[in-house]
């Protein structure tokens, strides 16, 4: 099947690019975004008015940043091993308004000493926001590396808990 995309400008995160596949979302995007694949690979640029998935992907993101919705309710499909989708899905499950670190996904997956891949994984997830890598933070409660910017991080951060963010009191 053949990817399409659409871009939606946002004031507090810039230009969002959303890929889909078929009947599945697959990527979202910013400009500056660490690993971000080449444009060929996103496929034509359509209205995201005219493609039904398309759409609702961005209702639900424009939803979640006016504050309006705490969980994304797409079909997804990331591209990835099996190792990044187990650490996807712990991801996922982050509440919103809350933190974890990597740590504490490795102990969830049977081992502390897989921090580091999951950091590897957390950094290769093509669906920041939708599956919330920005909920991830380091041991010390610091704002490691997001694949979209620590700022971008922070706003993320600041929309879900202002006041534990402010206070420096992210989990």
């Amino acid at each position: 099947m053949s990817a399409r995309h659409t871009v939606i400008a946002t004031a507090a995160l810039g230009p969002v690019t959303i890929v889909a596949t078929g009947e599945a979302v697959t990527g979202l995007y910013f400009r500056q975004h660490i690993r971000r694949p080449a444009v060929e690979r996103f496929g034509p640029e359509v209205s995201f008015v005219d493609d039904a998935l398309l759409g609702e992907a961005v209702g639900q993101m424009l939803e979640y940043l006016r504050g309006q919705r705490r969980r994304f309710e797409l079909p997804l499909h990331p591209a990835g091993d099996e190792f990044q989708h187990r650490v996807w899905r712990e991801v996922a499950a982050i509440e919103y308004g809350t933190t974890s670190t990597y740590g504490q996904i490795a102990r969830n997956l049977g081992d502390r000493v897989l921090a580091y891949r999951v950091g590897q994984a957390v950094g290769a997830n093509p669906l920041c926001m939708f599956v919330p890598c920005h909920r991830v933070i380091g041991a010390d409660g610091s704002l490691t590396g997001y694949a979209g910017g620590l700022r971008r991080k922070r706003a993320l951060l600041e929309l879900e808990e202002p006041a534990a963010v402010s206070a420096g009191r992210l989990f």
